[in-house]
């Protein structure tokens, strides 16, 4: 998941440079999801087996919920400041424990919670000075709706990754996702298309490579760790962002943002040094 959490951030860091240079967001995702697909499939290849799965039905889903999710967290992500469209697609590993929990029946652990406690409060530290000077009053609010509704869509979609994981491959599962955003994305460009120069052209690439990057370290640590566990370790990617908002866009970072990245990092540790949660399918195993 840290793996994961890095790939992303620099990911959200190449869109929002990108668009900075008029690339439009459906663009941006189907330059992703080319880039994505043609790795995805080259490594399904490469285990020599069907790049259509077993299960189509909830692997057409996933690749759907997370078409959508990913469309309005870039248009968060090209809209608002980077660090506070991380922070607001960041509340996702709450739903996704609470999604675990009715649909997967996972059970959410001690430190788990305490986990996203720490996070929450260290988001709460980092946000509360901007929006008591008043300048979270500019932040466009459609843009804000979407952020959470990527966030939204992001925990539907993790919860999909759990469960498909059980019949799936991982590289199967990722393998989807671009599948099926190229065509949406794609239809979706219409008379907007424009010519990236060389260097952008690099830049949207690397989205995709870094998007992967993502993909695999989520994915395998989804097959690993209950839903609700993992994704508490996603929190991370907050920090990473404010890291590459001093580097790239010359964003620097109050107290408040150390501090709260502080708790942040702890809740994260907490996690790890937890003790690992047994789900009713997994005591269901024992048994037999």
């Amino acid at each position: 998941m840290f793996l994961s959490a890095l790939g992303f951030a620099l990911m959200s860091a190449c869109v929002k440079y990108v668009s900075n240079y008029g690339i439009p967001v459906f663009e941006i995702v189907a330059a992703r999801a080319l880039v994505s697909l043609i790795i995805s499939y080259l490594d399904v290849k490469r285990k020599g087996i069907s790049i259509w799965g077993h299960n189509k039905p909830l692997l057409l889903a996933r690749g759907s919920v997370g078409t959508v999710a990913l469309m309005c967290v870039y248009y968060a992500v090209t809209t608002l400041p980077l660090a506070e469209a991380t922070i607001l697609q960041y509340v996702h590993p709450i739903f996704t424990a609470l999604l675990g929990v009715l649909f997967l029946k996972e059970h959410i652990q001690k430190s788990t919670m305490i986990c996203i406690a720490f996070c929450l409060v260290g988001l709460f530290v980092m946000v509360q000075p901007g929006m008591s000077s008043g300048s979270s009053n500019e932040l466009p609010v459609f843009s804000v709706i979407l952020a959470l509704c990527g966030a939204l869509g992001s925990s539907i979609a993790y919860v999909i990754v759990r469960k498909l994981s059980q019949t799936e491959d991982s590289s199967v599962i990722i393998f989807y996702f671009p599948l099926v955003a190229l065509p949406i994305s794609s239809i979706l460009i219409w008379n907007d298309f424009v010519w990236p120069s060389l260097f952008l052209t690099m830049i949207l690439i690397l989205i995709g490579i870094f998007t992967q990057i993502g993909q695999y370290g989520l994915t395998k640590a989804m097959q690993t760790q209950a839903a609700g566990k993992a994704s508490a370790y996603s929190y991370v990617q907050v920090v990473f962002s404010a890291l590459l908002g001093v580097w790239v866009f010359n964003e620097m970072p109050s107290m408040w943002t150390y501090l709260g990245g502080g708790l942040i990092i702890t809740g994260a540790l907490i996690n790890v040094f937890g003790k690992q949660p047994v789900t009713i399918s997994e005591k269901s195993e024992s048994r037999k």
